[in-house]
C-alpha cells in the first residue's frame, strides 16, 4: 500500500502526495462534513468533485495548462492528478527581475482570458494557485470554479487576483496591470466591460467600509 503524505489540509479538502501506477501524483480529497446529512454530503462531494474535474479538463482543451487528471473517485471525492514539480508563483514573483515579472504576469493574464473566453471561472485565482513549470503557468485548485458567462463573474475572478497581489505582493504594484495587459491581448469579448466591472467591485468595497 502506497504511503500518502499530507501536503495541505484546508476546510474543504486535503491535498496528499501519493503514487498512482508507479507515478508520483497529487490527490485532492474532499473532506466530509459531519453537520450535513450523510446522503446529502455524499451527493455534494460527488457533484463538486465531478465539476472540478470537468472544469480542469475543459481548461486544458482551451490551451490553459492544468495538472493531468489520472483518476476520479466520485464516491470518495478524490481527484488523482499530475504532480507538478515546479515553483508557485507566490514564491518566485518577488525574486525575479522586473522584466521576468512582467512576462510572468502577462502570461497569467493571457491564461485567465482563455478561461473567460470559454466562460470558465476559476473562483480562487491567487499566486498560490499557479505553478510555473517548463516556462508555462499551470493553474491548480478549481474547487470554487464554475461556468458563468456573465461579466460580473469575470470581473470578480480578476478582482480576487488583484486583491491577492495587493495583499501579498504590495511591493510590486505593477503586477496586476501587467496581468491586465496579457488579458486584454487574449480576451475575445469587450474587455472594457470587464475592466469597468473590476472598478465597480472596488468602489462597492470602499462604500461598504
Amino acid at each position: 500500500m502506497t504511503e500518502k503524505k499530507m501536503i495541505y489540509r484546508g476546510a474543504e479538502a486535503e491535498i496528499l502526495l501519493s503514487e498512482f501506477m508507479n507515478i508520483k501524483v497529487v490527490q485532492k480529497k474532499r473532506i466530509p462534513k459531519k453537520y450535513r446529512i450523510k446522503e446529502i454530503d455524499t451527493l455534494l462531494i460527488s457533484y463538486r468533485t465531478k465539476e472540478e474535474a470537468r472544469l480542469m479538463t475543459e481548461a486544458r482543451t482551451h490551451g490553459v495548462a492544468v495538472p493531468i487528471i489520472y483518476d476520479i473517485d466520485l464516491e470518495n471525492g478524490v481527484i488523482t492528478m499530475e504532480y507538478l514539480d515546479g515553483k508557485r508563483i507566490k514564491d518566485i514573483i518577488e525574486d525575479v527581475d522586473e522584466k521576468e515579472r512582467k512576462k510572468i504576469c502577462r502570461m497569467i493574464g493571457e491564461s485567465i482570458a482563455k478561461l473567460h473566453n470559454n466562460d470558465i471561472i476559476h473562483g480562487d485565482i491567487t499566486t498560490s494557485n499557479m505553478i510555473l513549470k517548463n516556462s508555462r503557468i499551470h493553474f491548480i485548485d478549481f474547487g470554487l470554479g464554475c461556468k458563468d458567462g456573465e461579466i460580473e463573474a469575470k470581473g470578480v475572478d480578476l478582482h480576487v487576483l488583484m486583491e491577492a497581489f495587493n495583499s501579498t505582493h504590495a511591493r510590486y504594484p505593477k503586477c496586476f496591470n501587467y496581468v491586465l495587459d496579457g488579458y486584454k491581448k487574449e480576451f475575445k469579448g469587450d474587455v472594457k466591460l470587464v475592466v469597468k466591472k473590476i472598478e465597480d467591485i472596488v468602489r462597492r468595497g470602499r462604500y461598504r467600509r
